[in-house]
């Protein structure tokens, strides 16, 4: 191994203090130095190594499942011991393309070479024509860039309350508060989560942002009511609930809070982080419901598996923002909007979409029969390639043996619906095998209750 200097500006005293003599080293870089990583963290741990360390060193924060993800290709995924896994969670509905999607590769060894941040104190190519590409494709005629769904919820927040402000100046008290609704996700951040229905998420952290009524999905006249009393400043509303369970609004519901909102006043904002682009065989799940937001949210799968979030909206709620009142470093890079761009000019392709819509309805059409018949099997249901299937028992033991079984799920609503959310790009044959596994592990379910 090379050697390191230590260049000093002053000499070093053994009587001074071992904090003082650490702020009195100045490193300078020297081009010879053969640095190796320590054994511990080289790329080839294998699972119980990296299981190991992980308890040692991050915060438990994460129930995880039992498995090291080593790398991946399309739809399937492999441990450091080489087992193949069939991805239907796609990081929680993010890699849209699958892993390793060639074009997004191309695009992110390209931007890399270029740029990867610059701040935005700077104008930056690749953010511009992303938000261009954004408006062009949606009702929208302006973007705000963030680092995630969460964020981008948050953003929507600040700017419904700037636009209330804004919309009554000679009101003493604005509209500053929110509807939200029962089984509703909307992120973690203080005022993100305190727009999420579950009450594990905010009974922890209170207290989170006040004024928040939280309103059954789907109740109409209750909705009404509350708009009307002129103090809400938003209405938050997944069109299709994803963490909640994967249920579907009425296209009812949510033209009654259109017009509800309309008439009071307020905005809806539309929480599309996982609906949202592609995912139900639309490339924004508010066109299937011909009903369109002031604000509408969006993240996960934007960039193929690298952070970024939007707000998208009207120019009315736009101009209501002046320079200063929000931004963020990171957000709307040059790197991560170069990825973004690529997977949104892939999806938004129409033969694209009715890949997604074509695989969805079969996927159903297959585990309606292969499972359908089952006494713990309450309901199938989803739209495109987001499908929820309802249980009568918690889902835990299912995800496990499907997980042995080489099959990757996910769980959502109180534990008992399983959510199943596979890249956009996956395969009729593999959609075949991911039933196929799930009807074959569903006895589990009985040897569980015994």
């Amino acid at each position: 191994m090379g050697s390191v200097k230590l260049y000093l500006n002053r000499p070093i005293s053994l009587s001074r203090p071992a904090a003082d003599i650490h702020r009195s080293i100045k490193l300078r870089a020297c081009l010879n130095v053969d640095v190796q990583p320590p054994d511990s963290v080289k790329l080839n741990m294998k699972s119980k190594e990296v299981m190991e360390m992980e308890a040692k060193v991050l915060v438990g924060t994460y129930a995880r499942n039992p498995l090291v993800l080593a790398h991946g290709k399309g739809s399937k995924v492999y441990d450091p011991e080489g087992r193949e896994y069939l991805d239907c969670t796609s990081g929680v509905a993010v890699n849209a393309l699958g892993h390793g999607d060639p074009d997004w590769v191309q695009a992110v060894t390209e931007q890399a070479n270029l740029l990867t941040h610059v701040s935005n104190v700077y104008y930056s190519i690749p953010q511009v024509e992303l938000a261009k590409r954004l408006v062009d494709c949606s009702f929208a005629d302006r973007v705000f860039f963030t680092n995630s769904g969460t964020e981008a919820n948050e953003a929507a927040i600040k700017f419904s309350r700037k636009f209330q402000r804004v919309s009554h100046p000679d009101e003493k008290n604005p509209a500053t508060e929110f509807i939200s609704f029962t089984n509703s996700f909307h992120g973690r951040t203080m005022g993100a989560v305190a727009l999420t229905s579950k009450e594990h998420y905010r009974f922890p952290f209170e207290p989170v942002m006040p004024g928040v009524t939280f309103l059954e999905y789907g109740n109409i006249q209750a909705a009404k009511e509350l708009i009307k009393c002129g103090k809400i400043a938003a209405v938050f509303v997944e069109p299709i609930q994803g963490e909640g369970g994967i249920y579907s609004a009425t296209k009812e519901f949510l033209q009654s809070l259109r017009s509800a909102c309309d008439e009071a006043g307020c905005l809806l904002v539309f929480d599309e982080v996982q609906c949202g682009l592609g995912r139900t065989g639309y490339l924004w799940a508010y066109e299937a419901y011909n009903v369109v937001p002031d604000i509408m949210t969006i993240a996960k799968p934007l960039a193929g598996g690298l952070p970024i979030g939007a707000a998208l909206m009207s120019e009315r709620v736009a101009a209501a923002m002046k320079y200063g009142e929000h931004g963020s470093t990171f957000a709307g890079g040059p790197l991560v909007c170069a990825a973004a761009f690529t997977v949104l000019d892939k999806i938004s392709r129409p033969s694209f979409l009715t890949s997604v819509s074509k695989k969805g309805q079969s996927f159903k059409e297959m585990l309606i029969q292969k499972l359908g018949g089952n006494s713990h099997v309450k309901e199938i249901r989803g739209v495109g390639l987001i499908i929820g299937i309802e249980l009568d028992v918690p889902a835990s033991p299912l995800v496990d043996a499907c997980r042995n079984s080489g099959l990757l799920i996910l769980t959502a609503g109180k534990g008992n619906v399983v959510r199943l959310v596979p890249p956009l790009i996956i395969t009729e044959q593999e959609l075949e095998r991911a039933a196929a596994i799930l009807s074959e592990c569903l006895p589990v379910l009985d040897k569980t209750l015994k």
